[in-house]
């Protein structure tokens, strides 16, 4: 810093309140770096690569797949031989606590698509869930099993 402060053409004194400026700044960047970091899967990817570890940052298989499926349309299979089908808003990350959010809910019954007329959403709690099946595009009537 007194090296900086030289080339900027600066008194070269270090005064206290610089120190807790610039401790506060360097622990916001190494922290936005930090989750950076955590959140992209960037460390478990260099050590994938380097043979390792298989393991990811993410907390568990359930987040990886969705993380991993963005742009997907699901099939959740719930308890009890129901389906639903449409866009997931919000998924929790683990299988046994939280809830989806479906957006564009049908109701797949045998070869029947049953739309969820003037519901904006369905809630559905990952308890009930017994499988997602993910689809890269919206399946048109026709092609439901």
């Amino acid at each position: 810093m007194l090296w900086i402060g030289r080339l900027l053409g600066h008194d070269a004194r270090w005064r206290e309140e610089y120190e807790i400026l610039v401790s506060v700044g360097i622990a916001l960047i190494l922290g936005v770096i930090a989750v950076f970091v955590s959140n992209t899967d960037t460390l478990h990817r260099f050590a994938r690569f380097l043979r390792l570890t298989k393991e990811t940052s993410y907390p568990s298989e359930w987040y990886s797949a969705f993380h991993h499926n963005p742009d997907c349309y699901v099939v959740l299979h719930l308890k009890g031989q129901r389906r639903l089908y449409g866009w997931p808003e919000e998924w929790p990350s683990r299988p046994a606590e939280g809830h989806f959010r479906i957006a564009e809910g049908e109701w797949l019954v045998g070869d029947e698509r049953i739309p969820a007329a003037g519901v904006t959403a369905i809630v559905v709690s990952a308890k009930e869930v017994d499988m997602v099946e993910f689809l890269r595009i919206k399946v048109p009537e026709e092609e439901v099993e």
